[in-house]
């Protein structure tokens, strides 16, 4: 069972619940985030509340791949883990040392090897972006790629009740230069997106064994393909959001990306025109095109 959320003829959202692939039902909520607050209330799981719901009423005549998919939830806050496969790792030394990949006790190895995760606030709801709708390249960076991931969706006591796709744009260069400069080079406009669904926990199977697929393309070719496995994380999710929920205040519907083992190659980076698209079959394929950010929007220094 999926969640989404499309819009209308008339202009107006609609959150629906797909129900083997194909059957679309129209939910009586605005947000999935109202799912989560009634499976809180009513103590059920929210693959109960929606079965609920959609017992009472006929599936719509449309067919999922013909309508306009929105953002399935409004976020409060996106959090990201990083270095949560060796692969990421490996490139976070390449930017920082030099084009080496093994560096003796660096800080990205030992984090990696740390008890304690990387974790980061990535975004806000006024900052994330959902299907079909551009994600933006920064213009002081000239290394940017996107960070396919496994999104969690959490209700504020930490419990995962969905799974969606994210990406995590990332300017290498930036963060390369420093460490520091994390936030710069993960928070931006436009900077983060997540969907096209949220699956409902209670319906996958194995979380550590999901498939994710990056292709990017550009001006109608494929440039880029590559598909890592869940199950390659150094670390668990219970770890992940153990740690997030330690003395902060997790909200509904917050969703945490947990790391990325897909990575473009060093002399890959993300242009104006590209297409990015990330798929997780259990969820579908979250596709945004690459525009460089307004003008209006960023501040020069004299």
């Amino acid at each position: 069972m999926k969640i989404i959320k499309f819009k209308k003829k008339d202009g107006s959202p609609q959150l629906a619940a797909v129900k083997n692939e194909t059957l679309v039902y129209p939910l009586p909520y605005e947000d999935f985030l109202e799912v989560i607050q009634d499976s809180e209330k009513e103590g059920a799981s929210c693959l109960a509340i929606v079965e609920k719901a959609i017992g009472k009423v006929e599936a719509l005549p449309v067919e999922v791949e013909d309508l306009t998919l929105l953002l399935p939830l409004e976020a409060e806050e996106v959090w990201a883990s990083g270095v949560t496969y060796l692969k990421s790792k490996n490139a976070r030394n390449y930017e920082a040392y030099d084009g080496k990949e093994e560096v003796a006790d660096s800080y990205y190895d030992k984090v990696y090897d740390a008890d304690r995760p990387e974790i980061f606030l990535k975004s806000t709801s006024k900052r994330t972006i959902g299907p079909e709708q551009p994600v933006y390249l920064r213009n002081d960076s000239n290394w940017q790629i996107p960070e396919p991931e496994l999104g969690l969706v959490l209700n504020k006591s930490g419990k995962i009740v969905g799974y969606t796709v994210g990406n995590d744009m990332s300017s290498r260069d930036i963060e390369g230069e420093n460490p520091l400069y994390l936030p710069q080079a993960k928070i931006w406009k436009h900077s983060c997106s997540f969907g096209p669904a949220i699956r409902l926990a209670e319906t996958v199977e194995n979380p550590y064994d999901l498939l994710i697929t990056c292709k990017i393309i550009r001006n109608g070719t494929e440039v880029f393909e590559e598909s890592a496995s869940t199950s390659q994380l150094k670390r668990t999710y219970d770890e992940l959001i153990e740690y997030l929920m330690r003395d902060n205040d997790v909200f509904d519907g917050t969703v945490l990306f947990t790391g990325t083992c897909i990575i473009p190659g060093n002399d890959f980076t993300l242009a104006e025109g590209d297409v990015v698209e990330i798929t997780i079959p259990e969820v579908g394929t979250l596709s945004n095109p690459v525009e460089k950010t307004p003008v209006s929007n960023t501040v020069t220094s004299s």
